[in-house]
This record gives C-alpha cells, sequence and structure tokens, in this order.
C-alpha cells in the first residue's frame, strides 16, 4: 500500500478557513468521496471530501484548524488494486481500524485487545469538571459515542470514545477534574475479552448509519431506522407510529439558519425533520447525525405517551405553537442557556405530577431581626454574613421534625409514604445561568453560624457554576426566598419527589394589634406550596403556624 496525500480543494476565494469537525481518525477504512472534515466560513459550511479511498495513516488537522486551499488534510494508505478500495476484508479487518490496533495485536488477542481513551486537546482548559459521565462497565458503545459530559466556566462540552467496543473499566466519576491527556477508560475492542461480539454485517451498518443515508431511500426507511434503537416491547405491542408522521412541518427559514453540515442537512429532510427545532450538541451547538436521531426518538415516545394517556382516559397537552414572530416586526432568537433549559424541564414535569395548594401566612420576625443585627459583627469577625436565610433553615428543620409527612416523599406506586430520618434542605440561588437549587445537608445538627458559613459558601459556588451534581441532591424539603428582591406573596412549585416548598417574599414593617394599641411590628410573608396528596389544608395551616412562632421565638429552635 502507498501513502497519498489528500489536500484542501479549491475552495473559492477563502482563506484560513476554520475546521469545525473531523468526521474520521488514523486507522478509519475510507471510501473514495467520503467527507473527511468540516469548513466553516461567515458565509458558508462545507465538507471536504476524500479523493482516493483506503485508510486514515495519519490527520494532518484537528477542530479549530485553520487551512486554505493546497493544505495537506490527510495520509492515506491507497488499497492495492487487488482489492475493493477502501473495502474491509472482514469483520477483524473493521475492528483493526481502531488506533494503535495492528493486525498482528489483533490476531494475538483473538481479534480484538484492550484501549485506552483518554481526554482529547480541549483547548486552554485545565481542570475541567465531569458533570456526568454516560457510560458504566460493562456497556456496548461505538466510536464516537459520547463517554462523558465536562463543564468549564465557559462552555459543556461531550468526550467521545475514540474507539468502538465494551467499557472494560471507568477511570473517572462524577465530580472529578480532567486535563488533555488524562485517562477516561478502557475499552475491550472487538474480539477481545468481554467486548461486544458483532457479525460483520452489523459493523457495516451501524457503519452506514453514521454516513448520510442514500438519497433514493424513502423516508419511512430512515426513520425506522433512526428508531431502531427503541427497547423492544413484545410481539403484542401495537403499531409504532411513523416518526415523520408525528412531526410538524419544516419551516424553511429556521431549516435554512441551523448549524449543520450539507450531509446532516440531507438526512433532516429525508425523515422530515425540521433542523430549526433540533438543539445541536456539536461544538459550537452543531447539530450532528445523533442529534437528529435523538429527535425522531423523542417524537415517537412523545406519540406513544400521548396513546398511553389517552387510554387511560386522560389527553395529551398541545404543542406550543411555531409562529413566525418576525411577520410582526424585529425580532431575535436567544438559546436557554443550559441550567434553564434544564430546570424548565423539571418545573413543568412537577407542576404536571404534583396537585399544588399553596398556604400564605405571615411571621413576627422583629425579635429575630434585632437577635440577627446584635451578632451580625460577632459574625462578621468570624467570617461569616449573618443572614435572615439561617434562621429559616433552622426553622423548617425544627418543622420537619414536628411534621413526619413533611419530611416524606409518596412512593412510586401512590399508596405509601416514605418518611426520612433526616434533614436536607434545598436553598433556591439565583445564578447568571438560571436557577440552582443546592442542598444543606443536616441542618437540625448545625448551629446558626455554621449554617450561615455554608449557606454562603455553597450560594458562592453555585453561582461561579462549580457546584457538583452531588451538592444538589437528597433534599427533604426547599426554600426560595425573595426577599432581596421583593413582592408580598408567590406560589413557588414543589420539588418532586419532596412534598412542600416554602416561598418567603420581603419583610415589611406593619401596624400590628397588641395590648389594646397598635405597634410597629416586621412582618415576613410566607407561601407553603404543597402537595395535596400527602398534606391537607389543615395541616399546612398549622404548618405554617409552627413556623411563624419558631421564627417569632428563635428560643423556641432550642427546644
Amino acid at each position: 500500500m502507498a501513502a497519498q496525500e489528500i489536500k484542501v480543494p479549491d475552495i473559492g476565494d477563502f482563506e484560513a478557513v476554520e475546521i469545525i469537525e473531523v468526521l474520521v481518525a488514523p486507522g478509519d477504512a475510507i471510501e473514495e468521496e467520503q467527507a473527511l472534515i468540516t469548513l466553516e466560513s461567515d458565509k458558508a459550511t462545507l465538507e471536504v471530501p476524500a479523493t482516493v479511498a483506503g485508510t486514515i495513516s495519519e490527520m494532518k488537522v484537528a477542530e479549530g484548524d485553520t487551512v486554505s486551499e493546497g493544505d495537506v488534510i490527510a495520509l492515506v494508505e491507497v488499497a492495492d488494486s487487488g482489492a475493493e478500495p477502501g473495502a474491509p476484508e472482514s469483520a477483524e479487518d473493521t475492528a483493526a481500524a481502531a488506533p494503535e490496533t495492528t493486525q498482528a495485536d489483533a490476531a494475538a488477542a483473538g481479534g480484538g485487545g484492550t484501549e485506552e481513551v483518554r481526554v482529547p486537546d480541549i483547548g486552554d482548559f485545565e481542570a475541567v469538571e465531569i458533570i456526568e459521565v454516560l457510560v458504566a462497565a460493562g456497556d456496548a458503545i461505538e466510536e464516537e459515542q459520547p463517554l462523558i459530559t465536562l463543564e468549564s466556566d465557559k462552555a459543556t462540552l461531550e468526550v467521545p470514545s475514540t474507539v468502538a467496543g465494551t467499557i472494560s473499566e471507568m477511570k473517572v466519576a462524577e465530580g472529578d477534574t480532567v486535563s488533555e491527556g488524562d485517562l477516561i477508560a478502557t475499552v475491550a475492542t472487538a474480539g477481545g475479552a468481554g467486548a461486544a461480539q458483532q457479525p460483520a454485517q452489523e459493523i457495516a451498518q451501524e457503519t452506514a448509519q453514521e454516513q448520510p443515508a442514500p438519497a433514493a431511500a424513502p423516508a419511512s426507511t430512515q426513520a425506522a431506522s433512526a428508531a431502531k434503537q427503541q427497547p423492544s416491547r413484545g410481539a403484542a405491542e401495537p403499531a409504532r407510529p411513523t416518526p415523520g408522521s408525528q412531526l410538524t412541518p419544516v419551516d424553511e427559514k429556521a431549516f435554512a439558519k441551523a448549524h449543520a453540515s450539507p450531509a446532516v442537512r440531507k438526512y433532516a429532510r429525508e425523515l422530515g425533520v425540521d433542523l430549526g427545532r433540533v438543539s445541536g450538541s456539536g461544538r459550537k451547538q452543531r447539530i450532528l447525525f445523533d442529534d437528529v436521531k435523538n429527535y425522531v426518538k423523542q417524537a415517537v415516545q412523545k406519540a406513544e405517551s400521548g396513546g398511553a394517556m389517552a387510554a387511560a382516559g386522560g389527553a395529551g397537552l398541545p404543542a406550543q405553537p411555531d409562529i413566525d414572530y418576525s411577520q410582526f416586526g424585529e425580532v431575535e432568537t436567544i438559546e436557554l442557556p443550559r441550567i434553564r433549559k434544564l430546570s424548565a424541564r423539571a418545573v413543568h414535569k412537577n407542576w404536571l405530577l404534583i396537585p399544588h395548594v399553596t398556604q400564605f401566612d405571615e411571621a413576627d420576625i422583629t425579635d429575630m431581626e434585632a437577635f440577627r443585627q446584635a451578632n451580625k459583627e460577632r459574625a462578621a469577625q468570624q467570617g461569616i454574613r449573618l443572614t435572615p436565610l439561617a434562621f429559616m433553615l433552622k426553622a423548617s428543620a425544627a418543622a420537619l421534625k414536628a411534621f413526619p409527612d413533611l419530611n416524606s416523599s409518596l412512593a412510586a406506586d401512590g399508596e405509601h409514604l416514605i418518611h426520612k430520618r433526616y434533614y436536607h434542605i434545598g436553598v433556591a440561588v439565583d445564578t447568571p445561568g438560571g436557577l440552582v437549587m443546592p442542598v444543606i445537608r443536616d441542618v437540625a445538627q448545625k448551629g446558626i453560624f455554621q449554617l450561615a458559613e455554608e449557606l454562603a459558601d455553597i450560594s458562592g459556588r453555585a453561582r461561579e457554576g462549580k457546584l457538583k451534581p452531588t451538592e444538589m441532591q437528597g433534599a427533604c424539603f426547599s426554600i426560595s426566598s425573595l426577599g432581596g428582591v421583593g413582592g408580598t406573596a408567590f406560589t413557588p412549585i414543589v420539588n418532586s419527589p419532596e412534598v412542600a416548598i416554602l416561598g418567603v417574599s420581603r419583610s415589611q414593617t406593619k401596624p400590628v394589634w397588641q395590648g389594646g394599641e397598635f405597634v410597629p411590628r416586621l412582618m415576613l410573608p410566607l407561601s407553603l406550596s404543597y402537595d395535596h396528596r400527602v398534606i391537607d389544608g389543615a395541616k399546612a395551616a398549622r404548618i405554617t403556624g409552627f413556623l411563624s412562632r419558631a421564627l417569632g421565638d428563635i428560643r423556641t429552635l432550642l427546644l
């Protein structure tokens, strides 16, 4: 086999065009005209195809590089004339295409081996936090399948596998930090110990799914292929709806503006997918093949869910209407921050799942505020900012003890309550990216100063985007305080599987009738939203009364 250079062809008047996606890696078998890289200028996106068939021996470029006409992209070992160009002779040949795995290695290991997957070049970032681990030991994975998700203060990115096979061992966990070159996992490649055994035909089919679908293939066939990975439900399952039939008509204007390669656009059109509705997971929110597939899967799942609701006597919710607002005037479309997307899904689910009721009340915090002011300087000497929220945490923990149903969760069967013997409380924190709910643990066992110190620490890290996933889990109850913003009352949404949340508004000095006269007292509005399946109105009124008394006389918190 002889090595040939593949260069950037004539791309018009463009110079120093950025590479936004590298579609192949060393060891990959390629065909003539197969796309190798994707370029993006300020005017267009284009793919650069291979001029020969063979096997990639070396990539000369990487994502983020800039290239011009004539620059070398890759070196390709061209197949001998006696063999079909670019076509592996067997399943073992396909497995041997993985980086750093030779034919001799594959033969010695029974057609496979163990490969290490490491953190690739992620720019200037160091010690980036892992916010999600997407696979586990024993999982069968495909090449380019995301393994972990990283989040820095500037971006969120997924790290894909460089090989296909079975995860032998994960070397990282959520909350760890990694840098370029760090080991993520070891993978048993095809034929190795514990590797997924796949016939050559299946491997060829999976590889083909990553390429643009043939133009002649009907949309229904492509939709069925995209939904292929849905779990089987048995022979008695009713016919699945065709994904294309559940998708809305394509908005050509939004489709044209979508950030996707020509191949992905073609694939989306064949499936009837409006790219304007698809969220991209690639670099710079670029829409990839998998994003289109996942969109189709979600459409199928929604259709099935709607059918199940109808069968149960319910009805599906109408979809958000797709309106071209530019017909009325100038508009600007901006993407929701990641945190807002996640919280939007969560609050929508909670609102649908939980029958909400809100009980309103007031607490006389005149004495509590006097005590807080008297101890602010003492707290400051210890580096602690003493806020009213620390007292509310302590009072809420006392309420959880006094009312066990408040410190519970409804079991999945809807017929049992799970009472908790721990007292962890979530606190809503407003961050630049949206609302997050870090959790203060074991509140009942801590003093006011310690709670104030922990509250300042965890709130600060929340605003900086440095919370670990475990620090937002396990709450028994939540507090959402708008006292620093304003308002007199509101109806917070319960965070399932909790059964209640306390909303706190801005305190006001009001005239209160005491001892035959009106006296000025500092009153704090309370809004307790609760799950009416677990807590009834009378109990809710008792709970807010308890909180009012606890905040009105902080000495009761010591009892």
